[in-house]
């Protein structure tokens, strides 16, 4: 009865609305007002609705101050029967498994609780970096004598039979088990009983997390390593097969220098070393264990840390146990370094995409890496690099989540912390996919030499040369060959058109030499400085890299 009062006056609300637009200004104030507080009442609960938010386990969503419409308005839009309350409690104190911390609580957390700070649903992606650690944990307590030697039989066989079931999808991640060394250290117990009580001697999840996290990020950079390899070899194959074919340079995207297509290539092959390097330097600074460093202050157990960063091929231990457990600078060198690679992908993207416009058509991607569209029959879009472009914004992002989550962190564990792992797991498959997906375009390019060619007349790209033929103080010779672009604007032409009167009636200093230094490709030859373009110095870098990468230029 009273959602049909309730209809009755939203509607009599609307027409009201417009009755009393006539009325005077703080009466109409007052009833647009009360109307739109009823009106956002029942749009946050459609909203609500269409999250399927109305279950007793999620009804602490519901704003208290609905009142009577928790009920009778909200039927009709979820249909289906509302839980009673005496049901909604049942099920939030039904028995739950007793949490390895809880000895000291009388009460289990809620269903709201431990929805919120469940970390398995991300971090069970650590398992098997976990399961190192624990394995080299319980060496080290047998070895110091803190466990018996069966004992540590019993886990390495109880851990690699979970390690087991977990490859082969068999394992039961479980929520109320909170996070991946919880649920392996309680299926653990469950597997082999007692002994597995002993594993949490001299450790925390502080520290464990943290050996974990290290291990993971170690494999994660030589997986990043290789796949900028493959891409750098890809790059150096694609400037072999394009030898002498030159190119507009461009600076302020404007024409600027001629130059090989091989050495803009080879400009690209040189960031990703950089990148390849930055990786390299993070993974020897994070390459230390935190090991028995335990929640922040250590043990008084005679254990041996030397012994687990041996065993898990660690540099040496964390001299210091509060900065072991406290310290992310490691996860954000990491990100760092992911970003700055996203971002020299993002530019070859752009460089691409722009080649493959029509505007340009220096490049043709092979169908095997472009997509159409969905109305205009004719488009053949380089997508795979726009996306490489656009999602290097993800890893920027995930580097700024790391940065903003421990700006103002006080020493030493915080909770805040477990948000660490999903950035690092999101910019690790971001950047192996576009790695992957741009060394599998650079595979299947094609480019246009007729167009390029035709391109390059355009731009007066042989000025800066023809300026360094003058042989006199450059800021004159700018002047005067600035003076003879001007007479090419003027005329239509290009500085090589100039016959020897034209340009000595610009100024007296030009010959007939002149001409060995004019056009894209006398240009090009008359770089010599190390790192140039010209033709003997990118033969060298070229060299440098196939020696480097291993290349077989008979293949």
């Amino acid at each position: 009865m009273f959602y049909v009062w309730w209809l009755l006056f939203i509607t009599a609300g609307q027409v009201g609305l417009h009755i009393c637009s006539n009325l005077s200004p703080p009466i109409h104030s007052f009833f647009i007002y009360h109307h739109r507080v009823y009106m956002n009442m029942e749009s946050l609960a459609v909203f609500n609705s269409s999250l399927s938010l109305y279950s007793p386990s999620h009804d602490h969503f519901i704003p208290k101050n609905l009142g009577p419409f928790r009920t009778t308005s909200l039927q009709p839009m979820h249909k289906m029967e509302v839980r009673c309350a005496a049901q909604a409690q049942s099920t939030e104190t039904k028995s739950k498994e007793a949490k390895l911390w809880g000895g000291r609580f009388e009460e289990s957390v809620t269903d709201a609780v431990e929805r919120f700070t469940e970390s398995i649903s991300f971090d069970k992606a650590l398992y098997k970096h976990d399961i190192m650690g624990s394995k080299a944990h319980a060496s080290m307590l047998a070895k110091q004598g803190l466990i018996t030697v069966n004992d540590r039989d019993s886990i390495h066989k109880g851990l690699s039979e979970i390690e087991r079931l977990i490859e082969s999808g068999k394992f039961e991640w479980r929520t109320d088990r909170e996070d991946v060394h919880m649920n392996i250290e309680a299926a653990l117990t469950d597997l082999i009983g007692e002994p597995a009580k002993k594993l949490h001697t001299a450790r925390s999840r502080n520290d464990q997390v943290l050996t974990d996290f290290r291990l993971w990020i170690r494999d994660a950079i030589d997986a990043i390593g290789v796949k900028i390899k493959y891409l750098q070899f890809s790059l150096v194959k694609l400037a072999m097969e394009n030898e002498g074919v030159i190119v507009p340079g461009y600076t302020h995207l404007q024409r600027a220098q001629p130059v090989l297509l091989q050495h803009l290539l080879l400009a690209f092959v040189e960031q990703l070393e950089r990148d390849a390097g930055r990786l390299l330097d993070c993974r020897v600074r994070l390459n230390f264990c935190p090991l028995g460093a335990c929640a922040l202050a250590g043990t008084g157990l005679p254990i041996d840390r030397f012994m687990t960063s041996d065993a898990l091929d660690f540099t040496a231990p964390m001299r210091n146990s509060i900065d072991a457990v406290s310290d992310r600078d490691f996860v954000m060198e990491f990100l760092s370094a992911n970003a700055i690679t996203a971002i020299h992908l993002s530019r070859l993207g752009e460089e691409w995409v722009l080649w493959a416009s029509e505007e340009f058509g220096f490049v043709t991607p092979s169908d095997k890496v472009s997509t159409g569209s969905s109305i205009m029959p004719q488009k053949k879009n380089p997508d795979p690099m726009e996306l490489v472009r656009g999602k290097s914004a993800r890893v920027v992002g995930d580097l700024v989540t790391l940065l903003t989550l421990c700006k103002g962190l006080p020493l030493a564990y915080n909770r805040d912390l477990q948000e660490d792992k999903e950035p690092v797991f999101d910019s690790v498959k971001t950047i192996l996919g576009m790695l992957e997906v741009s060394a599998e375009f650079a595979q299947n390019i094609t480019f246009n030499r007729e167009r390029i060619q035709k391109s390059l007349p355009a731009g007066h790209l042989d000025a800066t040369t023809l300026a360094d033929y003058l042989g006199i103080p450059f800021r004159t010779s700018h002047d005067i060959v600035g003076r003879a672009v001007a007479v090419c604007v003027s005329k239509s032409c290009q500085l090589q058109d100039l016959s020897v009167d034209e340009l000595k009636s610009i100024d007296p200093v030009f010959d007939k030499d002149v001409y060995e230094f004019l056009g894209v490709e006398n240009s090009v030859k008359k770089f010599s400085s190390y790192g140039s373009t010209g033709s003997a110095c990118v033969a060298s870098q070229l060299d440098h890299w196939v020696t480097k990468l291993e290349i077989n230029r008979g293949v």
